[in-house]
């Protein structure tokens, strides 16, 4: 019995985790127009409907822009930031990096609202390129603590080595410290991309026409639930998995 407990605990861990992602997934092929039991299916019905919707399309390409342009953004600020402050000594470095670090413990709700105060300040409109803005503020500390923790003596080492040979900073930093530091930066960028793709609340508050995923599925609620969200949250889940996947094979298993 003792033996057998750690499995128990395990299979009722991972059943309390995935029973709603799986109750989610199995109506989305449901037949009938309620996402309730009995089953009615397989059918794959609402996955062509949602398919076939202009509305939902759209929202799916926007989701998949800003995901993609606001990770590649903060990896790009997240990694110079983190190769200035661990191979320079600069004045007030500790601080900087809490600053850095600080928007981490900070709620997405007072992020979005004071990008929204700034923004209406300065008399930008709200679009894509807003919400794009905001995901790099959340997704910069995350990528910058993710980089920084990866840098050690062995690329102090190379760098030393490299200025040695005659390259400038420029050849350090992008055929040397790069190459190296490249499972920290993939990491950090599919982390964001994970965050970015399925983040609400500063995409509900920064865009207005053009709206992200979240956003569309949020407005879609308030006619209740129905088998065609279940078919949205099934593909949105489907992305999520996919690029922790990818990233468990291009980096993890790099690494090891």
């Amino acid at each position: 019995m003792m033996r057998a407990a750690p499995w128990l605990y395990l299979v009722a861990a991972f059943v309390f985790i995935y029973l709603p992602v799986g109750a989610l997934v199995l109506f989305s092929f449901q037949g009938g127009s309620l996402p309730v039991p009995p089953f009615d299916g397989p059918s794959l019905q609402w996955y062509g409907d949602i398919l076939s919707d202009d509305d939902l399309t759209d929202a799916l390409r926007n989701s998949l822009i800003v995901a993609v342009g606001s990770a590649a953004v903060a990896c790009a600020l997240g990694f110079l930031a983190a190769y200035a402050l661990a191979r320079f000594v600069l004045p007030g470095a500790a601080l900087m990096r809490g600053l850095l670090i600080a928007p981490l413990t900070v709620s997405y709700l007072i992020v979005g609202l004071g990008l929204l105060m700034v923004l209406q300040r300065l008399g930008l409109g709200l679009s894509l390129w807003t919400a794009g803005i905001g995901h790099v503020v959340i997704n910069l500390p995350l990528c910058f603590a993710i980089i920084y923790a990866s840098m050690g003596a062995q690329q102090q080492n190379a760098k030393r080595a490299a200025r040695d040979l005659g390259a400038n900073e420029a050849q350090v930093i992008l055929l040397i410290t790069a190459p190296m530091l490249a499972p920290a930066i993939l990491a950090a960028f599919f982390l964001s991309v994970t965050l970015s793709w399925d983040e609400f609340i500063i995409a509900f508050l920064l865009t207005r026409f053009d709206i992200t995923l979240p956003v569309e599925i949020w407005s879609m609620l308030r006619s209740g639930l129905s088998p065609r969200l279940n078919a949205i949250g099934s593909l949105v889940f489907l992305v999520s998995v996919t690029a922790v996947l990818l990233l468990e094979i291009l980096v993890f298993r790099k690494r090891a």
